[in-house]
């Protein structure tokens, strides 16, 4: 198994930074409206940068929770933000805060690991 306590060695936080990416992204090729589109600006810049933040700290077990909270939140934002009537934008939505709440939950235990490594030195 991988050395859980290196530093930019995790897909779990490698396909958050990813789902991030894919989020902030998605405007340009899916219709939305204003508020549609600066919530997933924002929360693709978010999820990214919380995934960065956990590759470079892999010990850091906070932080996937946040991840998972950040999911929840995006997964709600198309009834929040009205824009669930936009299939393109609410789809993109809900797939990607499934995706994201996963691959933080996934990578829980890893940071768990990693971070009972890190205590030992």
């Amino acid at each position: 198994m991988a050395d859980t306590a290196k530093a930019w060695t995790r897909p779990h936080d490698w396909a958050e930074v990813v789902l991030g990416v894919v989020l902030v992204l998605s405007p340009l090729v899916v219709a939305t409206s204003t508020a549609a589109m600066w919530t997933m600006i924002i929360f693709g810049g978010l999820i990214v940068i919380d995934g960065v933040v956990s590759l470079a700290m892999p010990g850091m077990v906070y932080g996937e929770w946040v991840q998972m909270g950040l999911g929840v939140l995006l997964f709600i934002s198309p009834w929040v933000m009205g824009y669930a009537d936009m299939a393109g934008a609410a789809w993109t939505s809900w797939v990607i805060a499934v995706l994201t709440v996963a691959a933080g939950a996934a990578a829980l235990p890893v940071a768990m690991s990693a971070h009972r490594i890190a205590g030992q030195h």
